[in-house]
């Protein structure tokens, strides 16, 4: 099973997403958001930016 984004509101009334791996492992948790559309962004935002993105280990080891 693929990966999926689910949209959801928070106990606070604010839109987030969160992205869940294929074994449904919940893999990141968004920030909040104040409107569904600005979530959607978000979403959209990792979808394309993740492709590319590096790993900065700041680990120190």
């Amino acid at each position: 099973m693929a990966g999926k984004f689910e949209l959801y509101n928070d106990g606070r009334g604010e839109y987030r997403f969160r992205l869940k791996a294929g074994n449904g492992e919940i893999v990141a948790v968004s920030e909040g958001y104040s409107s569904k559309a600005g979530a959607a962004n978000g979403i959209e935002s990792v979808r394309s930016n993740a492709p590319t993105a590096t790993v900065d280990d700041q680990t120190g080891g």
